[in-house]
């Protein structure tokens, strides 16, 4: 096989998911690093003037072919993590990481970007070019590329180190998770939970040649038994298995070299190795340099204000839940296990309505009709079909156009959970907006969930937590997409600060509450019939219903973290498992078993990019329900002159200005936490 016939290196346009095979990633990456190498070699040298076409424009462009493959080969890893394709990304990783860490340290391209700074040029540079240059010198310091040159080999090894610990985090997590299987012999065991569950179980057990039902710790298998199975063993037995996931505690399933625990120790060692190389008192501190967020202190005070005034909602949530569970259900010793069984009863008694019946509403072609249908009122856009080869049959492509139909940006749709997946749901791109010779070069996402596929012959139904799902990620899709960016640097969510990524994200999520939204993306799955106000208005009714107990979960898991990474020592006597028991004290009102190992799954610190960032979602959170207040105000959730606002100041930007200035321009003001506190249901609307 030549370079030249190697489809991770076809550019031209879309990835060839139909060609690309794991034999073809060292091949090209090692190309693509040599080739990154020597235009290095030659950006540095002494003749290439410090300015922006020769050097810095040259750079960006010349890197755009690594990023884009090693981006493909990533995907494949996360989508279709079977052994050859996880052999195949962890045996290039290192390789990768080394370069962009050489990348980031290599004093003459620093030297560079501050010439380009100092220069007259400079001020010559649009808004975009010279956000770059700052961020690249920041990023630089942050690379290391200041260290003295006998400590550089070192925190190559580190950043090496903590990707390749990083992979294996997640491997660990999803091999703990796919191990476990809970077959049932006996219906009668499987009371209480509906029939898309059993119908599902009932398809994964006959693949397995078993009889009976088969159940996973994957969220469309795990969730409804704990929800909706009344058989509380059972629940007891599956709930176990997923706290104990990657654990160090043998639970008959899970094998010693799964334990997550030895590497949380040793990716927190070198995390704080690294900032202390770098000057700073802890890894937090690193972490939120690029952040809106200043310094730990202010975060753990954002958040212990929020805790204070959610904790009360919060007790109010948990004494409610146990009475009844004790005087309606007639569990008096309350468990963690019982937690979503007996939250879905009260919800029923107290609403008349279970998440189970609002399911049959929402099948997949009107969900995904309805999303488009947003995004289209909302921005003046059309979203049609369009043709592209995929990694997996189940895949969809789409195109944003103009009504003049000029190509905006296109995405793949990947919907369903499988055994080759990893969980949870992630916005990702395949190509970033940028103009080149001959006009701009489009931009490609990757929208990725874990929903259940059809069984029996209908469409796929989806939980209103999984339409909001859908709806998050498509809102992280249309910031990537929507950009005006024309430098691939601040292009989309490039140089987005970490803690706003997620306002267009949970901005979206609003849209899944609206009358007129809903009415036109629901049709029972056997009937037909749209979602019926009655439906709607207990939903409504239920929205907040113990969104005190959500919002101290979430603030207990961003508390940990930032505490984690500001204040634990990692050589120290008190565990990881002590912490967070500490923080459970202060803001948990529902506290899990000893036994139970939530920080060996904790992914988004340990496996994904959200270290001493996991407050980014209360904190973005506060942003985009101050942004939808802009739409409230209106009194139209699709006001034409807020919409396009908001695609001008906010969407459009990308990271080109800081997000406090994007905030600003759109809201005429600074964030305030009030929409917030009143879309919950904590002060009075």
């Amino acid at each position: 096989m030549t370079n030249a016939t190697n489809p991770l290196l076809d550019f031209t346009d879309l990835p060839r998911f139909d060609l690309i095979q794991p034999e073809h990633v060292k091949p090209a990456i090692t190309q693509l690093l040599a080739d990154g190498r020597s235009l290095i070699e030659s950006l540095t040298a002494e003749g290439t003037p410090a300015t922006w076409s020769d050097f810095a424009g040259a750079l960006s462009d010349g890197l755009e072919g690594l990023g884009r493959a090693w981006g493909v080969v990533g995907h494949l890893h996360s989508v279709n993590d079977v052994p050859a394709w996880r052999e195949a990304y962890n045996e290039m990783l290192p390789e990768v990481s080394r370069f962009y860490t050489e990348l980031g340290q290599n004093l003459k391209l620093f030297d560079k970007y501050r010439a380009l700074k100092a220069s007259p040029e400079y001020a010559t540079l649009n808004a975009e070019q010279k956000k770059i240059v700052d961020n690249e010198i920041r990023d630089f310091r942050l690379g290391g590329a200041e260290l003295p040159e006998e400590q550089k080999p070192r925190f190559q090894a580190i950043m090496e180190e903590l990707s390749q610990l990083a992979a294996k985090f997640s491997e660990n997590l999803l091999d703990a998770t796919n191990a476990f299987a809970e077959v049932v012999t006996d219906e009668a065991q499987l009371a209480g939970l509906p029939d898309y569950a059993k119908e599902a179980a009932r398809e994964v057990a006959q693949k397995a040649g078993i009889d009976g039902w088969k159940f996973t710790l994957h969220a469309p298998s795990y969730g409804p038994v704990m929800q909706y199975a009344d058989n509380r063993e059972l629940r007891a037995r599956m709930y176990r298995a997923y706290a104990t996931r990657a654990a160090e505690i043998d639970n008959g399933y899970s094998k010693p070299e799964w334990d997550n625990g030895p590497l949380m120790k040793r990716i927190l060692e070198l995390r704080e190795e690294d900032a202390k190389m770098l000057g700073f008192a802890n890894f937090a501190e690193v972490s939120l340099l690029p952040k809106m967020a200043d310094t730990p202190v202010q975060v753990l005070a954002f958040l212990r204000d929020m805790a204070k005034k959610a904790k009360p909602f919060a007790e109010k949530d948990m004494a409610e839940l146990l009475a009844f569970a004790k005087d309606e259900l007639g569990i008096a010793d309350f468990q963690p296990w019982d937690a979503a069984y007996v939250s879905e009863k009260l919800q029923q008694a107290r609403y008349a309505f279970s998440a189970q019946e609002v399911k049959q509403y929402f099948i997949e072609p009107k969900v995904v009709g309805g999303l488009f249908k947003v995004i289209e009122s909302l921005f003046g856009l059309l979203v049609k079909p369009d043709t592209a080869p995929v990694w997996h049959e189940d895949v969809r492509f789409y195109r944003i156009e103009t009504p003049a139909g000029e190509l905006v940006g296109q995405f793949y749709m990947d919907l369903y959970a499988r055994e080759t997946k990893r969980g949870g749901a992630w916005m990702d791109e395949a190509r970033s907006r940028k103009h080149q010779a001959g006009g701009v070069q489009k931009p490609i996402a990757y929208l990725n969930c874990n929903f259940a596929r059809p069984v029996g012959g209908k469409p796929a139904t989806f939980t209103h937590d999984e339409v909001i799902t859908l709806f998050h990620e498509a809102g992280h899709g249309l910031h990537h997409l929507l950009t005006r960016g024309t430098e691939l640097g601040v292009s989309g969510i490039h140089g987005v600060e970490w803690d706003a990524v997620e306002l267009p994200s949970q901005f979206m999520e609003n849209y899944c509450w609206e009358w007129e939204v809903l009415q036109g993306m629901t049709a029972h799955v056997d009937s037909g019939e749209p979602l019926p106000r009655a439906l709607y208005d207990k939903m409504l009714a239920a929205k907040n219903f113990q969104s005190g107990m959500m919002t101290v979960r979430q603030l207990e898991f961003s508390i940990f973290d930032m505490r984690l990474h500001c204040e634990f020592d990692p050589k120290g006597e008190r565990t990881v498992m002590d912490l967070i028991r500490e923080v459970r004290d202060e803001v948990a009102v529902l506290v899990p078993p000893e036994w139970h190992r939530f920080p060996n799954s904790f992914s988004h610190i340990f496996g994904g990019g959200y270290a001493a960032g996991y407050y980014s979602y209360k904190w973005a959170e506060v942003l985009s329900a101050d942004c939808y207040a802009a739409f409230e105000e209106a009194g139209n959730p699709f006001d034409p002159v807020v919409g396009k606002r908001y695609l001008d100041e906010i969407l459009s930007k990308g990271g080109s200005r800081p997000a406090l200035e994007n905030f600003k321009a759109f809201r005429g003001r600074e964030p305030s936490p009030d929409a917030l506190l009143r879309h919950s249901g904590m002060i009075a609307a």
